[in-house]
C-alpha cells in the first residue's frame, strides 16, 4: 500500500514567527497534534502539542517575553518527510526508528498531506478485522 492511500490530505501549517499560544489555539481548533512550520513555502520545522504544552504550562514569562517567544524558538528543525508514492511500511519504519508520530507527505517538493502512527494503526486494525 502506498502512503497516498492512507494519508490525511492537506497540511495545516504555521509560520516560524507565530506565537506559541496562537499555534496551540490552531491545533485545538483543527483537532490535530502537530503543526508543520513553513517559511517562504518551504518546510523548516515541526511543533507538537506536547512541545506547546511544555512551553505554555511550565514557564511564567513576563508579558514582554510572552510576546517575543516564537515557534522558531521551540520547533524541531529535524523535519522528516516521505513521498506520496512511498510504501506505507517504509513510512512506519521511519517513524519507529526516529521515534516520531507523524510525517509530512511531499509530492513534487510540495507538502500534500500527513501520515501518522494513528493512521497506520487504523490500517492494521482494519486488516485484522477483515482477516477474522
Amino acid at each position: 500500500m502506498k502512503v497516498k492511500e492512507a494519508m490525511n490530505q492537506g497540511v495545516i501549517t504555521i509560520d516560524s514567527d507565530t506565537a506559541p499560544l496562537e499555534a496551540f489555539q490552531k491545533m485545538y481548533k483543527e483537532g490535530i497534534r502537530r503543526l508543520f512550520v513553513m517559511d517562504d513555502e518551504e518546510p523548516v520545522g515541526v511543533v507538537s502539542y506536547s512541545d506547546l504544552i511544555g512551553i505554555l504550562g511550565s514557564i511564567k514569562p513576563s508579558k514582554e517575553e510572552k510576546n517575543s517567544l516564537k515557534i522558531a524558538d521551540i520547533m524541531s528543525e529535524d523535519i522528516m518527510t516521505v513521498s506520496a508514492d512511498d510504501n506505507i511500511e517504509d513510512a512506519a519504519n521511519l517513524m519507529v526508528r526516529a521515534d516520531i508520530s507523524g510525517l509530512m507527505v511531499m509530492e513534487d517538493k510540495k507538502p500534500v498531506g500527513v501520515i501518522t502512527k494513528t493512521d497506520i494503526c487504523r490500517l492494521v486494525a482494519a486488516e485484522i478485522l477483515v482477516a477474522i
